[in-house]
């Protein structure tokens, strides 16, 4: 990457595999499977690694809350200058319960409605990304029943042609439903410009998700600064933010990991040419390869010529195989040589429902465990109660110390909102 080592997070000692210093069968035993396992070291590292590279380009980083806002990983975040990124009301409430300040969290999303704008403005949140003029309309009325001015960024899709791993994680390409067209900005900045209840801080794009090549942010933010020049030119005076989203890759598998060196020239770059504060909102890359999905073999089974590992986790805890066609690595987490080729495959009632297909992995038998690398992101913040099943704990392993973050949901815990006797009304 250009900018030294990754720390290992999980390595063999001996022959178990550890988290850190942690024993992983250790912690099986103590909190059962399946249960999410995470690195604190592994996620320090990857900040402090972005934020080192962009040590001298003026920016802020704000995590992204979508990629896993699990507390104990925004106390973590946090505790080392992280701000916030987030796309729903219950984001918002999830950033400011875990103690980041209004002024640290940026609100995106295409589809906020008028109580999480009322909340947003309510709170003091530093930035606003609004991604149509009907939103700006909305924002300013909301703001102006408060007797607040909204600060704005315009959410710019670039229009430019992205590779990546999946359809569902291009947010930059045309025609697609994020972000204002590229030709339809400058109106709509004029409008937030001239309107009295917001004021036009930023511009702001994502050009996608899980991007090893620096291509896609080149000519991202030249379209950026090309706006910027020409709303200057406009007498457009507010702007302090220029915002170029997230998007850096991790390895899954034989990705090209992204070259920070030259990541940070760019941004360099884009900052001198801007004269703005950058901000960047990175989730997968703090966090995707922090955490392993430990689970435990229930069955081996053979059918139609196929061998079949069927573990405790599925869809359920890791829909990323199922969703995206994702490839997870898969190792045996105690000692084993032979090998076999089989689906990895959950408890749920889907055939959807693997965490691997045709996989050359260890020959495990029943009541071994496995871990699934690479699951920090997009694993438990997708994690469903489908099949009523309880979503599983998450515990979190720093140096020689491990502590559960979030406790294993109980059968309670599925029918909690339930209104057993319904209050019938008759209108």
């Amino acid at each position: 990457m250009g900018t030294g080592l990754l720390v290992p997070g999980f390595a063999r000692v001996g022959d178990t595999l550890h988290c850190e210093d942690v024993a992983l069968e250790a912690i099986a035993d103590a909190v059962g499977t399946p249960a999410y396992v995470y690195s604190a070291g592994t996620i320090r590292d990857r900040y402090t690694r972005l934020t080192g590279a962009l040590a001298h380009v003026p920016h802020r980083v704000h995590y992204s809350l979508k990629a896993n806002s699990s507390r104990g990983v925004l106390d973590l975040l946090r505790s080392h200058g992280s701000g916030a990124d987030v796309v729903s009301g219950g984001e918002l409430f999830r950033a400011l319960r875990a103690g980041f300040r209004p002024e640290e969290i940026i609100f995106g999303g295409v589809g906020k409605t008028r109580g999480e704008l009322h909340d947003a403005v309510a709170a003091g949140v530093l930035l606003i990304n609004v991604e149509s003029e009907g939103e700006l309309r909305l924002l300013h009325d909301v703001a102006a029943d408060a007797g607040r001015v909204a600060p704005v960024a315009i959410r710019v899709n670039p229009e430019i042609t992205v590779e990546a791993a999946h359809a569902y994680i291009k947010t930059g390409e045309k025609g697609n439903k994020f972000g204002v067209p590229h030709d339809e900005v400058l109106e709509l900045a004029r409008l937030a410009h001239a309107w009295p209840h917001v004021t036009l801080l930023g511009l702001d794009m994502h050009v996608g998700s899980q991007l090893s090549f620096l291509e896609p942010y080149e000519r991202g933010t030249e379209r950026l600064l090309a706006l910027c020049e020409q709303l200057r030119a406009e007498g457009v005076d507010t702007l302090r933010y220029l915002d170029v989203g997230g998007g850096l890759a991790v390895r899954y598998d034989a990705e090209t990991p992204p070259d920070l060196t030259r990541f940070a020239e760019i941004m360099t770059g884009v900052a001198a040419a801007s004269g703005l504060q950058l901000i960047l909102e990175p989730g997968r890359f703090l966090v995707g390869d922090a955490a392993v999905l430990l689970t435990r073999v229930l069955y081996r089974k053979r059918s139609g010529g196929k061998e079949y590992v069927i573990t405790d986790a599925g869809m359920t805890e890791l829909l990323r195989p199922s969703h995206y066609n994702a490839y997870h690595r898969i190792e045996a987490v105690g000692p084993t040589s032979a090998r076999v080729v089989a689906d990895v495959v959950g408890p749920v009632c889907e055939s959807g429902d693997f965490l691997a297909l045709d996989r050359d992995v260890a020959d495990v038998q029943p009541g071994e465990l496995l871990a699934v690398h690479g699951a920090g992101a997009y694993g438990y913040a997708m994690a469903m109660n489908y099949n009523s099943r309880c979503r599983p704990a998450e515990v979190m392993v720093d140096g020689c110390r491990q502590a559960v973050i979030t406790r294993r949901e109980t059968y309670e815990d599925l029918v909690r909102a339930e209104v057993v006797v319904p209050n019938w009304e008759t209108t």
